[in-house]
């Protein structure tokens, strides 16, 4: 087993030393940005896992919501924003329950 220098990892930036170097300090617009954009991938996720693990194209779950299959795509590769009808007219269709709270 390979032992671990720790003086070597105490150099190392953190997740956030990167996030701010990046995209900003917590609270500016840019890291606000970032963080929305990350929260619309990680939902994007969800609704494509489930989507394969119940076997449905994107076809199938665009013809269900009344949309093209170029719009579930994009979705799902984050390339374009979703409003919250939308999510929550995927998530019936793919048979997820939305819980708040």
């Amino acid at each position: 087993m390979t032992q671990i220098d720790i003086k070597k990892l105490q150099g190392l930036p953190t997740g956030e030393d990167l996030l701010k170097e990046k995209y900003g300090e917590r609270g500016s617009e840019q890291r606000a940005e970032f963080n929305a954009k990350a929260m619309a991938w990680y939902y994007a996720e969800i609704l494509r896992g489930t989507r394969k693990n119940k076997h449905i194209t994107q076809e199938e779950l665009a013809n269900k919501i009344g949309r093209e299959r170029s719009y579930i795509a994009r979705l799902e590769r984050g390339e374009t924003d979703m409003q919250l009808s939308t999510f929550l007219q995927i998530s019936h269709a793919l048979g997820l329950e939305i819980k708040i709270g």
